[in-house]
């Protein structure tokens, strides 16, 4: 018990550091999660073998994949699966899928790798939802078409490998895996249909759980976490990976409370990202051993760039191919896909799985598993550029400057001054639609008509520099598409 507690400590004491150095580094291009990964690789077994991963530290890394994949589950909205870009992100990972087959079947490399199985192709099509979910949120992205075409698309590139992990990487026969996932499909149904139905009904036992939701009963949290545990340990029981059965509880819980619960969401969140959520990329980081992907730089490039190619280009066609839904420019439209090939934790899921069965080596999962740590790193790192880059239109200033070489520094100015304009004009009227919903409810307070003033001043100010840009105010909405700048 002393080791186990010395481990779990030097842990926590990772997760508490690792905020504090994200924020020091200039930038904070490096997501907290790279820092868990790299930190756990060099304290575990492969390391420094400060962190020894016995038992009880697996049963608490186990509970922060679940409690991962519950949240990533829970921000699926069933709507947007069933709207235009979640059909378009199903056909997309479809065809992603099929890619991956193709390649991983007829390239020679993976097969003088070892790695020419159905694991590699289930990994090569994933999207980190969960992973992605609070760095979209730390950026500022959540709620813009960018982030939504992204949650869209992500959706399905978590989704569909973890049917595809159940289905295609099963040891029974074909009609008794449909059998099983049948089953285990009938299991999900009756738990999201009993909480609705009494939901509707107010139901004595409703009313209760929901009276002594914030007492220290804290009853939908205790019943969440059971339903967690509960659907984890039926894929256990069934011999499903425990991922399929967090991402049903996550998927439940949206079913059930469609608009969802502020209070709940940030329980669960204080005990995932609090907890154990880091101890999870921690181990999974104390996993990787760092001398076998040292040693096979070859394979760690190769599959990154696969990623890219099998996961990021289909996205960025898809998104190209459906320009009349989705407006977005040519640098947005890659942003979405660089954000859409973060991949990690399916990664470890699959590879953990492949090993267990015997159809790959420690020392390859370990590759891949550093492959998708880096993409964690380095994915959101480009899409973040292009996406900075997107509004400054440096093709546009390429142009200018080439017609007026002389004026290069007022060109390069101004394209700057509209992407902060454009920026600031973005936050504004996210702000000006949650006030227009508070004045709906009837709940603005006094303080929240002052920021509606601000608003009208800030909106008024953007407009007249707009303006002076020689730019139309009413089309920035359209923008890339549709606005001019002045000419020289």
């Amino acid at each position: 018990m002393t080791q186990e507690l010395v481990s779990l400590t030097i842990i926590m004491a990772v997760t508490a550091v690792s905020p504090i150095v994200a924020q020091l580094i200039p930038g904070r291009f490096i997501p907290q999660t790279v820092l868990l990964l790299v930190t756990g690789a060099a304290l575990g077994p492969y390391g420094l073998g400060v962190i020894e991963v016995n038992d009880a530290v697996k049963l608490l890394s186990e509970l922060g994949m679940a409690f991962l994949f519950l949240l990533a589950g829970y921000e699926i909205d069933p709507k947007r699966l069933a709207g235009h870009q979640g059909k378009v992100g199903l056909v997309t990972w479809i065809i992603t899928l099929g890619l991956a087959g193709l390649v991983v079947t007829l390239l020679p490399f993976f097969a003088k790798q070892g790695i020419n199985g159905i694991a590699t192709v289930i990994a090569l099509t994933t999207t980190a939802l969960g992973t992605l979910m609070p760095i979209l949120k730390e950026r500022n992205l959540e709620g813009t078409p960018i982030g939504d075409a992204i949650i869209s698309y992500g959706t399905w590139g978590e989704l569909g490998p973890i049917l595809a992990m159940a289905i295609l990487l099963s040891t029974r026969t074909g009609w008794q895996t449909m059998l099983v996932l049948g089953a285990f499909l009938t299991i999900c149904l009756l738990c999201a249909m009993l909480p609705t139905k009494a939901l509707k009904t107010g139901h004595r036992l409703y009313r209760f759980l929901t009276e002594n939701a914030n007492t220290s009963s804290q009853t939908l949290m205790r019943l969440t976490t059971f339903l967690l545990i509960f659907l984890v340990t039926i894929s256990a029981l069934f011999e499903l990976d425990a991922v399929l059965g967090a991402f049903a509880a996550g998927f439940i819980l949206r079913y059930i409370i469609p608009d969802g619960s502020k209070s709940l969401e940030m329980k669960l969140e204080g005990v995932g990202y609090g907890f154990l959520i880091p101890v999870f990329f921690v181990v999974s980081g104390a996993a990787i051993n760092v001398r076998a992907v040292a040693g096979r730089p070859a394979l760690l490039v190769a599959f990154i760039v696969m990623l890219m190619l099998i996961r990021a280009v289909p996205v960025y066609v898809a998104l190209s191919l459906d320009k009349r839904e989705n407006p977005l420019s040519s640098h947005h439209r890659v942003t979405v896909a660089l954000y859409c090939t973060t991949a990690l934790p399916i990664i470890v899921a699959v590879t953990s799985l492949a090993v267990k069965v015997g159809t790959m080596q420690g020392d390859t999962a370990s590759t891949l598993v550093a492959a998708g740590a880096i993409t964690v790193f380095l994915m959101p790192l480009l899409g973040s550029i292009t996406y900075q880059v997107a509004d400054v239109h440096p093709v546009t200033a390429v142009r200018e400057i080439a017609h007026t070489p002389s004026d290069w520094r007022t060109i390069v100015h101004e394209h700057a001054q509209v992407r902060a304009l454009l920026h600031h004009q973005d936050r504004l009227k996210r702000m000006a639609e949650t006030l227009d919903a508070l004045e709906k409810m009837g709940t603005m307070g006094h303080g929240d008509e002052y920021r509606a003033e601000l608003v009208k001043r800030a909106r008024r100010e953007i407009d007249r520099q707009l303006k002076e840009l020689g730019l139309d105010p009413q089309l920035t909405t359209q923008l890339p598409h549709n606005y001019r700048y002045p000419k020289n």
